[in-house]
């Protein structure tokens, strides 16, 4: 079976988004800004609706494109956020503004690495989001899985990054080091002592952890 048919296909049956996500999309494609691909967000706020978490940690907001696309599916779920870039927070807010979400979606400007006791404030949380710099997974997942609650989950997007983790050659240097921290951190993961995770190859490859 054609992935890539597969993919369309399941992409052009997603119902549409309202006009601001849509926009949003928009914005995202013309300028370069990292996303979560449709059919993984999908598969994301899908299994959110399933453990209806009440408070959420994203490592990485962007423009705020996921942090109000699970602030609209789960209207109950208090939603902390963290991103460093100081333009993108900037228009993160004026979307989340215009969405009327303020009350709901909590920003914490500055580096993950950085900002744990700002984080850790707000803990513990049902559901945890990475979403940010790839090549610092594992030291994401290390320094915030702390703060998960018993019965959370741990949700990690890209881990399969256009399909390249699985390529034995690759002549970009920049790329093949950060694929390589990819399947580093994908090993690490799948084999964790105190977790248990699952990836689907959905989207750019969507990493699902719960603890044992």
């Amino acid at each position: 079976m054609d992935n890539e048919k597969l993919h369309a296909y399941i992409e052009k049956i997603i119902p549409a988004r309202c006009k601001l996500f849509e926009r949003m999309e928009h914005y995202a494609k013309e300028n370069g800004v990292p996303i979560m691909e449709l059919a993984g967000i999908e598969a994301m706020l899908q299994l959110l609706r399933i453990q209806k978490p009440m408070t959420i940690l994203e490592i990485g907001t962007a423009i705020g494109y996921s942090a109000l696309r699970m602030a609209d599916a789960l209207p109950s779920s208090k939603i902390v956020t963290i991103e460093r870039d100081a333009e993108r927070l900037e228009l993160a807010k004026s979307y989340i503004q215009e969405a009327r979400k303020k009350e709901q979606i909590h920003i914490i400007k500055g580096d993950a690495l950085e900002v744990e006791a700002e984080v850790k404030a707000h803990a513990p949380y049902d559901a945890i989001f990475i979403d940010a710099a790839k090549g610092q997974y594992q030291r994401f997942f290390e320094i915030y899985s702390r703060y998960l609650s018993d019965d959370g989950m741990i949700i990690t997007d890209n881990v399969l990054f256009k399909g390249l983790v699985c390529e034995s050659e690759i002549e970009n240097k920049r790329i093949r080091n950060l694929v390589k921290k990819i399947n580093d951190f994908n090993v690490w993961l799948m084999n964790h002592p105190d977790f248990y995770t699952v990836i689907l190859p959905v989207g750019d490859g969507v990493a699902i952890t719960k603890m044992r």
